[in-house]
């Protein structure tokens, strides 16, 4: 295929799908698989063209034969009336016809020739666009497939990449706790020791002490 087919191939597939950035190959391929079937219906409409060709040959030379054919009884007439000019003439014109017949005959076998050649042709390409449309659905369908398993492969991995930072945010929210469960830890033993004042408590030393102090008075 020539770079200027390649470049008109890519230019339809384009225009038959503006909105994609990327060269889809299906589509590559159904232009092809299109084109083969254009010619392969020209090369049909040509062989029907020489058949026709061939037949009109046909139909003119029995036309000549038929004439010929005429002219031999009308040669024979003549003589029989004993008129040797007319026969002559008649015969004249005979050899004539049959030069042309003649002319006719060769035609018919050159393009008959033709559209044997042709047809055998003809046949080539229907057999390789066939097997050219067989190959075009596989490439197709293993283009879909891998297309998809692109398209899992990618959300596997966004997935993986989301599932990542669950994690790290789970990691992270357990070291927060761990470190708030440590701090309030060390914080009831600090009071626990008297080392802190818990100035959260209900209970009153100064006035625990009084109320001893008055009991021991008492």
């Amino acid at each position: 295929m020539s770079l200027l087919n390649r470049m008109t191939m890519i230019f339809k597939a384009k225009t038959n799908k503006v909105l994609n950035k990327v060269e889809d190959p299906r589509e590559t391929l159904d232009l092809s698989y299109e084109e083969q079937l254009d010619n392969l219906t020209k090369m049909r409409r040509a062989l029907a063209d020489v058949a026709t060709a061939r037949k009109r040959l046909e139909i003119q030379a029995e036309q000549l034969k038929g004439q010929a054919d005429k002219l031999a009884e009308q040669a024979k007439a003549a003589l029989a009336q004993g008129n040797e000019e007319l026969a002559r003439e008649a015969l004249t014109r005979r050899e004539a016809l049959a030069q042309q017949l003649t002319d006719l005959e060769a035609q018919h076998t050159q393009v008959a020739d033709q559209e044997e050649t042709l047809g055998a042709a003809t046949q080539r390409l229907q057999t390789q666009i066939e097997a050219f449309r067989t190959r075009k659905e596989t490439i197709k369908a293993t283009y879909t497939a891998a297309e998809a398993q692109s398209s899992i492969a990618e959300s596997v991995a966004g997935i993986s990449g989301s599932m990542a930072d669950a994690g790290a945010s789970l990691q992270r929210a357990q070291d927060k706790v761990a470190e708030m469960q440590a701090r309030s830890g060390a914080l009831d033993e600090l009071l626990a020791s008297g080392a802190l004042t818990d100035l959260t408590s209900n209970h009153d030393d100064i006035q625990i002490q009084l109320d001893q102090a008055s009991t021991t008075s008492t």
